[in-house]
């Protein structure tokens, strides 16, 4: 009898969304993509296991069957010297301890490096998947240091597979680092309450100068006739949180939530009346899934690729301006909001399901493993 087939999840802050931990402030949407997928392949009977950085969790405990592996904690080690130790050497060595055939990161960073190095010198698998655009572009904006911009292609071009998660990656990955890419779908598994054209306006997301949470109270300024919610917390370093709470309060027609744990930010999303998303660029966002599932229609200045019969789901609009127009006819056209909300619903439910996605990583997982002769 063969035995099952072993996927390690490398995601350094993958436990707290996991394990719905609400006293870690961590969240981000790959760390969410992977809380979906790991636990369904764990449940189709494939044996996973997640390594993370060290938060205080059970070195081999369980999480809705996925094994827990720990690498470093968030600030152990001696600036520049912990960049092998203890940063690479507990990386390598819990991946050692989850013993996969395949090692599977969505991040962009030095890290896939060492994952692409470990899986050929034990005669494994890396997997690259992609988290947003930016991770094609020839600067690699989000990725500070020289060296790791170096690691980072390094992995990327020797990885044995690459999962982007839209067309423009597609091509963006073959001209960036010359290689082909397959496409699979993100997805999202909750089920939440229905959109409601009276609620909020809302915005969701990392305070981030490249999400220019901004221009959504400039939105809310100029049309102070309804109500406005901004979901996330400040990003070290980042944005000036203080400057916008200040400005939102000034307003009087915004809430600002601060930082919300994933497991808690269902409810915000539950009888909005459309999502505004102002970002320079994404890969696809949770947050339109969040939003489409329950009807809610989305707005944005970046174009998500996604069309129904050469029609957008969601609005794409060019400035602030135009933006302003979009909100104003969904919330005054109530034909049109149902008439985009129902778009929306019915693609969701068509690509974005967790049994889609994970169809799609299964034929991929095999592919590789008949494809490399391994074991099993």
């Amino acid at each position: 009898m063969t035995r099952p087939l072993r996927i390690c999840f490398v995601a350094p802050a993958g436990y707290p969304v996991l394990a719905a931990n609400r006293s870690i402030p961590s969240v981000g949407g790959s760390e969410v993509q992977q809380s979906f997928i790991a636990p369904e392949l764990a449940r189709r009977g494939y044996d996973v296991s997640m390594i993370s950085m060290d938060f205080g969790q059970r070195e081999g405990c369980w999480v809705k069957g996925v094994r827990q592996l720990k690498m470093y904690a968030p600030k152990s080690g001696v600036p520049v010297l912990r960049f092998v130790h203890p940063r690479l050497t507990s990386l390598w060595s819990a991946m050692g301890r989850a013993n996969a055939d395949i090692y599977y990161l969505q991040n962009a960073g030095g890290i896939m490096g060492f994952i692409a190095r470990f899986a050929q010198s034990h005669k494994k698998l890396a997997v690259f998947a992609s988290a947003s655009d930016f991770d094609f572009d020839p600067d690699l904006p989000f990725i500070r240091l020289a060296r790791d911009k170096a690691l980072y292609s390094y992995g990327v071009r020797n990885a044995h597979c690459v999962v982007v998660q839209n067309d423009r990656q597609m091509q963006l990955c073959r001209q960036i680092f010359k290689r082909n890419s397959v496409v699979v779908n993100s997805c999202y598994g909750f089920a939440g309450n229905p959109g409601n054209r009276d609620g909020v306006i809302l915005w969701a997301g990392r305070v981030h100068p490249v999400k220019r949470p901004e221009l959504f109270l400039d939105l809310a300024q100029r049309l102070p006739q309804y109500k406005f919610r901004l979901v996330g917390g400040s990003d070290a370093g980042a944005t000036d949180f203080a400057a916008l709470c200040n400005r939102a309060r000034s307003l009087g027609n915004v809430e600002m939530t601060g930082f919300v744990p994933y497991a808690d930010v269902e409810p915000y999303f539950d009888g909005a009346s459309l999502l505004v998303n102002t970002s320079l660029g994404e890969g696809f966002p949770n947050t339109f899934m969040q939003a489409w599932s329950r009807g809610i229609p989305t707005v944005s200045f970046f174009d998500p690729g996604t069309r129904v019969n050469g029609v957008d789901v969601g609005m794409v609009v060019p400035d602030l301006d135009a933006m302003e127009r979009a909100l104003l006819r969904l919330k005054t056209d109530s034909t049109y909001w149902h008439e985009q909300g129902s778009r929306a619903a019915d693609h969701f439910r068509l690509n974005y399901t967790v049994e889609r996605t994970v169809d799609n990583y299964e034929r991929i997982f095999q592919d590789l493993v008949r494809a490399a002769s391994l074991p099993t």
